[in-house]
């Protein structure tokens, strides 16, 4: 049975209840992809493979014009990544917020 599957028999759950979260550190992926190529339907293919890999759309893509063909760009992340970093940004917040007097004034250590 996987370390995060509850003793109850639920089914396994990944970090954040996200599915496209991989299992153990052997299977990292690249939390920011950005995919860049013609504008092709192979192109298409690698943005729809990375979707079914659990990648989400990050942004608009981009085109440009090479003088040739027209070159876009998508940016892919995986939603695990951002939420990891969303709660190390609340965590860091509230750190400091810790350090704040009731005036408003940090009186921690280092520079504000």
């Amino acid at each position: 049975m996987s370390d995060t599957a509850t003793e109850t028999g639920e089914a396994a759950t990944t970090p954040l209840n996200d599915p496209a979260a991989p299992a153990n550190a052997s299977e990292e992926r690249l939390a920011y992809r950005l995919l860049t190529g013609p504008d092709t339907r192979e192109f298409c293919a690698r943005i729809s493979q990375a979707l079914a890999e659990g990648y989400v759309l990050h942004g608009s893509p981009t085109a440009t014009f090479n003088g040739t063909d027209v070159i876009v760009a998508q940016a892919v992340i995986l939603p695990h990544a951002v939420a990891r970093a969303d709660a190390a940004v609340a965590s860091a917040v509230d750190e400091l917020a810790e350090g704040v007097d009731s005036q408003g004034e940090y009186d921690g250590e280092g520079h504000a």
